[in-house]
């Protein structure tokens, strides 16, 4: 059988689906929300809810990480983002968020680039991670391969728990005439902590970054709500059908490896509650957040969302949206409830599905029906 349809004489595709494009159908048994577990457990590190703060300015600092992580969730920081490059950011913060001009102004655009090009201290990462782990929380910090050389040495000194090595897209083998490339499989082996990577938007490419030893791997391009990837690079991959490629690479991997196990994590796209329910019944472990966390009255961003896309020195491909405030982060995860839109109570829409469905932890939840929908 093929799944590949003609979209013309000289090309054929592949149908993928969004997850706007699915639905889990209910099962014959119904079970209390009370009675389900969502916790998620990555390596030694457990947590209670498997939902993972996204390394973007306007949804973690080393304050929200630690909220998030007291809430059961694990917050990531951007390690190039503005509190690795100005000792007291919260001026800048304050600028972003007034900004005048529409979602696509140049000038607002020109702006950003300008905020960021001043340069990451390590002094300030060795300070931002070693005030997350004075907290007591799970520590972790993200760069993007193209960073990790240079600063992967002070990321560690300072005592993360969890590495995260995030880009637009990350390949196993990165081949370059001008530069010596990250050996990611190398890197990985050296490294006495769990590494997350990604992302990932496919069955191949999953599949060669959980041969480098990661520890899970990031599936599509984060930034949903704030990147025009697909506008700007024609890059695009609908995750629906992304996170079930790449959860078929990590059976196949355990098979491979004698039963490693690789987590899938699903990172874009999720701006409510629904969007969670449905990339974890496509098979994802965990989901990484910035939209949906954008809104949490504790967020850097002030009610708005950006991404690193936004301010590229070369080719920014984001926007500054403005995403509005729905409560507090605990109230974002736990509810209670003031909106009917899936954008608060995360966990609680999740509990709900799970035991509307009749499944009793994320593992079970992965095995749900689904139906297409359009």
């Amino acid at each position: 059988m093929t799944y590949e349809i003609e979209i013309g004489r000289g090309k054929r595709g592949r149908r993928a689906y969004s997850l706007d494009e699915i639905s889990i159908v209910p099962n014959r048994r119904t079970r209390d929300p009370q009675d389900v577990s969502v916790k998620w457990q990555i390596d030694a590190y457990q947590f209670e809810v498997p939902v993972i703060g996204a390394p973007m300015d306007s949804v973690m600092s080393p304050e929200t990480a630690i909220a998030l992580g007291k809430l059961g969730g694990l917050g990531v920081l951007d390690l190039e983002g503005l509190w690795t490059r100005y000792e007291d950011p919260q001026p800048v913060l304050d600028e972003i968020a007034t900004l005048e001009g529409s979602v696509v102004d140049p000038e607002t655009t020109r702006r950003l680039q300008e905020i960021y090009s001043a340069p990451i201290k390590a002094e300030l990462i060795t300070a931002r991670l070693a005030e997350i782990r004075a907290a007591g929380v799970t520590v972790a910090g993200s760069l993007t391969p193209q960073r990790t050389q240079e600063f992967y040495k002070t990321v560690i000194a300072a005592g993360v728990d969890i590495f995260v090595i995030r880009g637009t897209t990350v390949s196993a083998e990165h081949v370059s005439k001008t530069t010596e490339p990250l050996n990611l499989k190398q890197f990985i082996y050296e490294l006495d902590v769990p590494v997350i990577v990604g992302g990932a938007a496919g069955y191949t490419s999953a599949l060669h970054l959980m041969r480098t030893g990661a520890a899970g791997v990031l599936v599509g391009f984060g930034g949903g709500a704030s990147t025009t990837t697909s506008r700007a690079l024609g890059i695009r991959s609908p995750m629906a059908s992304a996170i079930s490629d790449v959860a078929a690479a990590r059976r196949d991997y355990m098979d491979e490896s004698g039963g490693r196990y690789v987590h899938v994590i699903a990172d874009g796209g999720m701006g409510s509650s629904g969007d969670i329910v449905k990339a974890i019944a496509m098979g994802a472990d965990a989901v990484m957040l910035g939209a949906a966390l954008s809104r949490a009255a504790e967020a850097p961003g002030q009610g708005w969302h950006w991404g690193a896309e936004a301010h590229h020195q070369e080719l920014p491909r984001g926007h500054r949206v403005k995403m509005g405030t729905v409560g507090t982060l605990e109230e974002v995860l736990y509810g209670p409830a003031h909106q009917a839109d899936g954008t608060s109570n995360l966990i609680g829409a999740l509990r709900r599905s799970m035991a509307t469905t009749g499944y009793s932890d994320l593992k079970e939840f992965q095995r749900i029906d689904v139906i297409v929908s359009p």
